[in-house]
């Protein structure tokens, strides 16, 4: 079987938001989604390390909405990054999860910093959280 694009794994992330309860899929369609291989080396704290490179799944880069001011001037639209080599590693090293399981929770997980969601919130909405 091929491995999933990175089309497919935004996908996913797509159908994730949609089924989001109503007062989040709205406000979730206005963040950006992005599926690449790896994390960008911008994004990086330690740009470079390899290592790091394949312990990050995903990521959120923006302003939460939990602090999110008129004043702000962003340089950038919130963005939910995805990175399929990750995603595919862990999903190797969790044969009872299956790839839209495991989106589905990075995918999340990144939008629980976007809407400044506490672990009882991620809960109530990602099963697999706890």
């Amino acid at each position: 079987m091929p491995e999933p694009t990175t089309d497919e794994i935004e996908e996913i992330a797509r159908r994730t938001i949609a089924a989001l309860p109503a007062p989040f899929a709205d406000p979730a369609k206005a963040v950006a989604i992005i599926s690449t291989d790896f994390i960008p080396d911008n994004l990086m704290d330690h740009p470079g390390d390899r290592a790091e490179k394949w312990d990050i799944t995903g990521l959120y880069s923006g302003i939460p909405l939990t602090q999110k001011s008129s004043f702000d001037q962003p340089e950038a639209p919130d963005t939910v990054w995805l990175f399929r080599k990750p995603i595919l590693a862990e999903l190797e090293d969790r044969p009872e999860v299956t790839l839209n399981e495991l989106v589905a929770h990075v995918t999340i997980h990144e939008f629980a910093h976007h809407f400044g969601w506490s672990d009882d919130d991620i809960a109530a909405i990602d099963e697999w959280w706890t």
